[in-house]
């Protein structure tokens, strides 16, 4: 058995490894997009394009677009005249945010009355949206406050020390700069190791199948167990060392912080490839050609990114869907790998995931593997 193993697993090295740009896919594009995502895939927002309306044209107006102007959250492109021209930049695309100073708000503001600013911002960008309004609530709360403060020291200069303040002392755990590039970055090895193993081992046996070489390799004295494990052992030692490039890459890369130990991420890989192997060897078995494997795999791969919380809260989803990624074996390996990468905890935490993982593992390969001997019957 041994023997036929290793000839099989010879066989498959050298088909996969003779062709040039076949080596070349199995380590570019993992390192290229490992690079496009770890830069794309962040929810920073800074520089936000600016349209600003002054009808009061005081220095109190001017001190508060000072402080627009000199923020990085916001790049203040155009100066307008009238709202029509505010208008038409947000329309155009501009503008994304749009800042009006009504007349008289200096005058309010000597008067000691409320002073109102408009922010009008486009909102087909919602997250854009909803963070570039936070950051101009927190310029005008500084300016309101400093406003504040100026006119009780002149006022009552004693009353100034004297009222009571609440001071947040935020202090971040893990990720202390909230640099949202250390919570991407490991999903993004995560998702490229999902997407790249499946379709590498959905087009393994369907490739052998659509030349016509599955029913001769049938025929020879190779059992099917033995041509199972030839198609998948390459792809499992092929998918391992990827994920070990991949990670070196979001690791010194991008700096990213790795807290952990080697082993407990190690072994979190290795059950997530029996996920994805599994997986592979399943979409094999229901599709005829390639062209239905890369269908059917991105059928998969989608949703499982997507229910993973790679971008999007899992506890924001509807129930129905939050029930169904409990499915998804990329939902636990992301809360490994991260746990790992940025908290550095072990198995004492993370053996819920990894027991799911093993779960999921085990059914799909049994699956799988039914399915491909009840196809070949």
């Amino acid at each position: 058995m041994l023997r036929r193993l290793g000839q099989m697993l010879v066989k498959e090295f050298l088909q996969v490894f003779r062709d040039k740009r076949t080596r070349f896919v199995l380590i570019g594009p993992p390192i290229i997009q490992m690079l496009v995502f770890g830069y794309a895939a962040t929810l920073e927002v800074s520089h936000v394009p600016t349209a600003i309306l002054d009808l009061d044209h005081s220095r109190q107006s001017r001190d508060l677009i000072a402080r627009f102007s000199s923020s990085p959250y916001f790049d203040v492109q155009q100066y307008v005249a009238d709202r029509a021209q505010l208008a038409g930049a947000i329309d155009r695309g501009d503008a994304l945010l749009a800042i009006e100073i009504p007349s008289g708000f200096a005058r309010k503001l000597l008067a000691g009355q409320t002073a109102p600013v408009q922010a009008i911002v486009d909102g087909t960008d919602s997250n854009t949206a909803l963070v570039a309004l936070g950051y101009v609530s927190r310029v005008a709360d500084s300016y309101s406050r400093e406003e504040l403060d100026q006119r009780l020291a002149l006022r009552a200069p004693l009353l100034v020390s004297a009222i009571p303040r609440v001071e947040l002392d935020s202090r971040p755990w893990f990720n202390s700069n909230l640099q949202s590039r250390w919570f991407f970055v490991p999903g993004v090895i995560g998702s490229l190791i999902l997407i790249m193993v499946v379709l590498l081992t959905a087009f393994a046996v369907v490739r052998e199948r659509e030349i016509g070489t599955l029913e001769q390799i049938m025929v020879t004295p190779i059992r099917r167990t033995e041509f199972i494990l030839g198609k998948t052992i390459p792809f499992f030692l092929i998918g391992l060392a990827d994920t070990g490039l991949i990670a070196a890459v979001g690791t010194f890369w991008f700096r990213v912080p790795f807290r952990g130990s080697f082993a407990v991420l190690g072994l979190g890989a290795v059950i997530f490839l029996l996920c994805m192997l599994g997986t592979g060897l399943l979409i094999s078995t229901v599709s005829a050609n390639q062209q239905q494997a890369m269908v059917t795999a991105f059928f998969f791969d989608i949703p499982a990114i997507i229910f993973s919380g790679f971008g999007f809260p899992i506890s924001s989803m509807p129930e129905v869907f939050q029930r169904l990624s409990y499915l998804d074996p990329l939902r636990y390996f992301l809360v490994v790998i991260r746990g790992v990468y940025l908290k550095g905890v072990g198995l004492e935490t993370l053996w819920p995931q990894m027991a799911a993982m093993g779960a999921f593992a085990v059914a799909a390969l049994a699956v799988s593997v039914l399915r491909f001997h009840k196809s070949m019957e």
